[in-house]
């Protein structure tokens, strides 16, 4: 069974950085593409960033592509959200989701429609 974890989360001053961590394990040998959510309080969920399988495609929401950078290592099965500046707006938990879909069918996907395995969530509280 799939499993995604992320961890990294915690307390953070305004202007620091985080970088949040998602394992992916279970998956054998399939190739995946992976995204970044994350959900304010009082707010829906909405799409950070996502990374194809070979971290040549990477897709960023317009607002967020100065100060967060998605990475992965296929080696590792683990992916990363790097958040830069931070602002207290962007206190929210962040969750990972894999793509597991196959790859001739599979595009990178900015909704959470494009993803079949989520993680549980890492909290980032930014205080001001």
């Amino acid at each position: 069974q799939v499993q995604l974890v992320e961890s990294g989360g915690g307390l953070v001053q305004a202007g620091g950085s985080v970088r949040v961590s998602c394992a992916v394990s279970g998956q054998t040998s399939s190739t995946y593409n992976m995204g970044w959510f994350r959900q304010a309080p009082g707010k829906e969920r909405e799409f950070v960033a996502a990374i194809d399988w070979y971290g040549v495609n990477i897709e960023y929401t317009a607002s967020m592509k100065d100060r967060f950078r998605i990475s992965k290592d296929n080696a590792k099965n683990t992916g990363w959200l790097q958040i830069n500046s931070l602002k207290p707006e962007a206190t929210a938990v962040y969750y990972c989701a894999a793509d597991f879909r196959p790859a001739a069918a599979r595009t990178l996907g900015t909704t959470e429609d494009a993803y079949d395995a989520w993680g549980r969530g890492t909290l980032v509280t930014v205080s001001s």
